[in-house]
């Protein structure tokens, strides 16, 4: 249910409060944020965030929605004049107004982002928790503040979380509590393409083989590297799910058997596997994808489908070391997916090692580490160094 607010909002809650900052929406691509706060809502009452959005309205107000028990998204609506320090003060008017209306007395900050430093700094919470889910300095757009808010928040977290390896150690120096947590998966979810059953409308006439990829189209996909590929394998058919941003549509390789259908659900992405014979991620290799762990990595081998990839870092450290992914350039990627198509599927082995990746799993530890947190800024032993 959608309400919109503009006077403090009262919450009954039986739960500490958590107050998740970030830079993706809720209703955007359901991935490690949603993941993550879907599970903390059994453990605090949870409030996420979201950036700013321009209307014809008067006044600040913020767009209240739950989502789920216990977590409600809170969307900041702005009059379309506002710009620059008037738009930071707007929302830490709302945040301070939203906060004093919900009795609390304990306070999780969550941050995605460093951004939201602009409108959050007067917070006095318990613990302060940075989970950097990707090097958003190193994405197209990124704002130029960006990495001396990033080094502010550093300064103000208690305990840092990193979304893979790559990031973690990119960034174990700059923090004194700093754990890495790789993407996980909802097991049961994508086992669900395992089985056989009707493919979704917009998939049914498209022929076999298929090769599918869901996730966000942007600058770490390669529509070069697709665009070769498919006109080097005619007989093959490319399935792409996901929302196309910061790129234009119109350059998006077309073909006969390249098949764009954009933005689904979350709850439809088994069906759509179901019905795929290969999962590859065709990711760039540029400085935007230099630190990403894809979550969709496990999600395709949960699903039962061989997996190509080209050589993202953690993709051939996690997986591809272990026989789990093949490992791709441009080069040999149209005979490493034809490989890939007579593959024989073993599950044994994949699933053994997914075993222990749960996204319920990962809350947890997640959860265990912010009680000692809190007691390491109450003592001043934030100088102290944890590393996983």
């Amino acid at each position: 249910m959608d309400q919109t607010v503009s006077n403090p909002l009262l919450v009954p809650f039986d739960n500490p409060l958590l107050i998740c900052f970030s830079h993706l929406r809720w209703d955007f691509v359901f991935q490690r944020p949603q993941h993550l706060m879907t599970r903390a809502a059994a453990d605090y009452t949870v409030v996420f965030f979201e950036e700013p959005v321009f209307e014809p309205v008067p006044l600040p107000l913020l767009r209240r929605k739950a989502v789920a028990p216990g977590l409600e998204v809170m969307t900041p609506i702005l009059p379309q004049c506002q710009s620059g320090i008037e738009v930071d003060r707007a929302i830490a008017t709302l945040l301070e107004n939203l906060l004093a209306g919900i009795e609390h007395d304990q306070l999780v900050t969550w941050y995605y982002t460093p951004m939201a430093l602009k409108f959050t700094e007067a917070l006095q919470e318990d613990v302060c928790v940075y989970d950097c889910m990707d090097e958003l300095s190193a994405f197209k757009n990124a704002p130029r503040e960006l990495e001396r808010l990033e080094e502010q928040l550093f300064g103000k977290a208690d305990v840092v979380f990193t979304g893979g390896m790559s990031l973690y150690e990119s960034k174990r120096r700059r923090h004194p509590c700093v754990h890495a947590f790789p993407s996980s998966i909802d097991t049961a979810h994508f086992h669900q393409a395992r089985r056989p059953q009707a493919d979704p409308a917009d998939q049914q006439s498209i022929a076999h083989p298929r090769v599918g990829f869901f996730g966000v189209i942007d600058e770490r996909f390669d529509i070069d590297l697709t665009a070769r590929t498919a006109a080097a394998m005619p007989t093959v058919q490319f399935v792409t799910i996901g929302p196309v941003v910061k790129i234009d549509p119109a350059a998006l390789p077309v073909g006969p058997n390249i098949h764009w259908l954009g933005a689904k659900r979350y709850a439809e992405l088994p069906q759509y596997m179901a019905g795929w014979d290969v999962g590859w991620m065709p990711f760039a290799l540029n400085e935007a994808t230099r630190y990403i762990s894809p979550t969709k990595t496990p999600e395709f081998l949960a699903g039962g489908l061989p997996v190509v990839s080209t050589a993202i870092v953690d993709v051939v450290q996690t997986y591809g070391s272990r026989g789990l992914v093949d490992i791709a350039d441009a080069g040999s990627m149209s005979a490493a997916l034809d490989a890939a198509l007579r593959k024989r599927r073993e599950m044994t082995k994949v699933d053994a090692f997914l075993s222990g990746m749960s996204w319920d799993s990962t809350w947890s530890a997640m959860h265990d580490l912010l009680k000692p947190a809190k007691s390491l800024r109450r003592q001043g032993f934030r100088n102290l160094v944890h590393h996983v």
